[in-house]
């Protein structure tokens, strides 16, 4: 997108509140169960299930990203994703996002318009129908994007992590590792020193460049959240930490122990399982036929020494940690 003149993009530090405020709502969209929307006090959102799944995730300049590398539009796009991911992997649809915002003096407007796009466009994209509906708005030296997501059942059940039982098959849908070769390029390609500088998109190969769009802007399959509960999904969650550490949860969950076939996890297994922020659904079924966009990875048996194998052995890769590897990404 091209940049504005600066007469034209003023610093957030020179506006009032509701002047940035105005430009963030008019790039809105209205969203399928709302009531109210944005303007009062409260928004007013239609639970026709009589229940509300609800979620809540933050992203802040330093340990989740760089402004060096993202864009508002990206960065908006994200803040979406994630939040919507973990609605998904509950079995529900996503109905609504209040977000947050605590943004630094000297950022342009044409910021946070950007990160409205970004917001607007992810949930028409990834779950049409919900919208942003409210939020916050602060200063604050440190960028920070703070999202509660809301969900409807539908009338069924939640797809809870302590479902799964021996004989049923571990399926996941959506890409495993490629975030977190993404965030491998951006540290080992996109620094001077330990400064970030901005991507080259010209110097990125056709997986890097599709890597990067995966850390930076990712799409998780939303939609395949209600598939899966409808299909019988005994046990689901979002993969936001990395393939090892969630699929030992979802076991510790479920008292059961996951048996993953390696072949069935990609060219790189070892980043499947370690890599982070895929956002991909971990679901076990009963055995039989998978859903459309699930794709079986193992099985599970009954609870062992082990809560997670691979090739029938143990896994040593203990899984992502963003206050541990955003700073200590290598290869």
């Amino acid at each position: 997108m091209p940049s504005r003149p600066d007469s034209d993009d003023p610093r957030l530090g020179d506006l009032s509140e509701g002047r940035i405020l105005r430009a963030i709502l008019q790039r809105t969209a209205p969203g399928a169960h709302t009531l109210l929307g944005p303007g009062d006090d409260a928004a007013v959102i239609a639970a026709p299930s009589a229940s509300v799944v609800a979620t809540t995730d933050t992203l802040v300049h330093g340990p989740d990203l760089r402004l060096a590398w993202t864009s508002g539009y990206d960065l908006g796009w994200k803040a979406a994703a994630v939040n919507l991911a973990d609605i998904a992997a509950m079995g529900a649809r996503p109905t609504a996002l209040l977000v947050a915002l605590a943004v630094p003096r000297d950022l342009r407007v044409s910021f946070v318009e950007r990160l409205a796009d970004g917001f607007r466009e992810a949930c028409a994209a990834l779950a049409p129908g919900c919208a942003v509906v409210g939020g916050d708005l602060t200063v604050s030296e440190v960028l920070t994007v703070a999202v509660t997501a809301l969900g409807d059942l539908e009338g069924r059940p939640p797809v809870t992590r302590a479902g799964a039982r021996p004989g049923d098959v571990v399926a996941v849908a959506g890409e495993l590792g490629h975030a977190a070769h993404g965030l491998a390029v951006l540290f080992g390609r996109f620094r001077d020193g330990e400064t970030p500088v901005p991507v080259d998109p010209a110097a990125l190969a056709p997986g890097e460049s599709a890597a990067v769009a995966a850390q930076l802007r990712p799409s998780p399959p939303i939609g395949l959240g209600v598939v899966a509960a409808a299909a019988g999904a005994t046990a689901m969650m979002d993969v936001s930490d990395g393939l090892a550490l969630d699929a030992r949860r979802l076991a510790e969950a479920s008292g059961v122990t996951l048996a993953l076939d390696g072949a069935a996890l990609g060219a790189s297994p070892q980043r499947a399982l370690a890599g982070g922020e895929d956002h991909a659904l971990l679901a076990t079924f009963p055995d039989g036929v998978l859903p459309p966009g699930f794709r079986a990875i193992g099985v599970v048996r009954p609870r062992g020494e082990e809560d997670l194998l691979c090739d029938a052995g143990p896994v040593d890769v203990s899984g992502w940690d963003p206050y541990r590897d955003w700073d200590s990404v290598s290869g």
